[in-house]
């Protein structure tokens, strides 16, 4: 049988395997580079905020897992509903809402989100379904949870996804949840964001058996599946196919993402329970933006020229964000006693 091989195989070179094909269009790739840089540089301007004295109370950091967040919302339909746990300034962003309202919110301003009362864990916009951060480790399980009964119950087109992270995986009301999940087939998507470490314990040590998380819904019958949380592209590709599993009356399904947080559990957290190294080895290696930064620029699809205008552009909206924060004047004594209570 006559010889196959290539002109360059024969001349004794070797052949350069083809780039494997991207199922996303050139917009698509500019707006999550976009939407994870947005992310990026508000959360630094968090923390500096904090530094400052500008920001009290607790603020957890989402520096390194932008990709979750924005790979997810890149597949999510218009009805679709989110909450998340107490790490939540980025799932706030990628759902619409305006940077200047959640860093009001973040230094406790009227012009916040909340109105000032909330703060980094607990805001809100039911205009942009979103459905809080939620300050008790696991407490927004079966809240999502309820809210996939809500869409079931009245006929919505509309999956609730469902963030939480490892060390919310082992409290109680997050089985409690998955089986009723299971028992009526809610149209919900659990995201557990698997960073490795549940405050400073990390995911070997609180696990028993098995750190495949993906897989805590065997018992229930929920499928699940573990995706590369640092691929913005991995995770698109991931949720679309949950999220077709929900929205078609199969249930419930799991996705676990590996991801990792730069910084400690909140700021606070001086995270002497890893290395530097370590930190240093997952920036150089997994960043999600500068791996699809690399990805773009070696497609053509962006030249640096324009890479230091986006991220001009998006500093240029973090700072506007910040100066609005604190020109908001505070509340009013007054708001003590609104939004107590629901009127029913």
């Amino acid at each position: 049988m006559a010889s196959t091989k290539s002109t360059a195989a024969r001349a004794g070179g070797k052949r350069k395997a083809a780039a494997a094909p991207i199922k996303a269009s050139v917009e698509e790739l500019q707006q999550y580079y976009r939407d994870m840089l947005l992310i990026r540089r508000f959360e630094e301007k968090a923390g500096q905020m904090y530094g400052m004295g500008l920001i009290g109370g607790f603020c957890h950091l989402y520096i390194g897992q932008e990709a979750v967040v924005v790979g997810v919302q890149a597949a999510m339909g218009p009805l679709d509903t989110v909450l998340t746990s107490y790490r939540d300034h980025a799932h706030m962003l990628a759902c619409g809402m305006d940077p200047g309202g959640v860093m009001a919110e973040l230094t406790g301003r009227s012009g916040g989100y909340s109105k000032g009362k909330g703060g980094s864990m607990h805001m809100f916009s039911h205009e942009e379904r979103f459905y809080g951060g939620h300050g008790i480790v696991g407490a927004q399980v079966p809240i999502g949870t309820g809210l996939a009964f809500a869409h079931r119950y009245l006929e919505e087109d509309a999956v609730s996804l469902t963030y939480l992270g490892d060390g919310a995986l082992n409290q109680g009301q997050v089985y409690e949840s998955f089986n009723m999940a299971a028992l009526w087939s809610l149209p919900v998507v659990y995201v557990i964001e698997n960073n490795k470490y549940g405050m400073g314990t990390s995911i070997e040590r609180s696990s028993a058996k098995s750190t495949e998380l993906y897989n805590r819904g065997q018992a229930y019958g929920i499928p699940g599946m573990q995706v590369d949380g640092m691929d913005v592209l991995a995770v698109r590709e991931a949720a679309e196919k949950a999220l077709a599993h929900a929205r078609a009356g199969k249930g419930p399904y799991i996705m676990e993402m590996l991801t990792y947080r730069y910084r400690g559990h909140s700021m606070s957290d001086p995270a002497k329970y890893r290395s530097k190294e370590e930190v240093q080895k997952v920036r150089q290696e997994r960043d999600p933006i500068e791996r699809l930064r690399g990805i773009m620029t070696e497609r053509g699809v962006m030249d640096e020229d324009h890479l230091k205008a986006l991220d001009k552009e998006v500093k240029a909206i973090v700072s506007e964000a910040a100066d609005f924060a604190q020109t908001s004047p505070e509340p009013d004594p007054s708001e003590l006693l609104t939004d107590v209570y629901v009127d029913a």
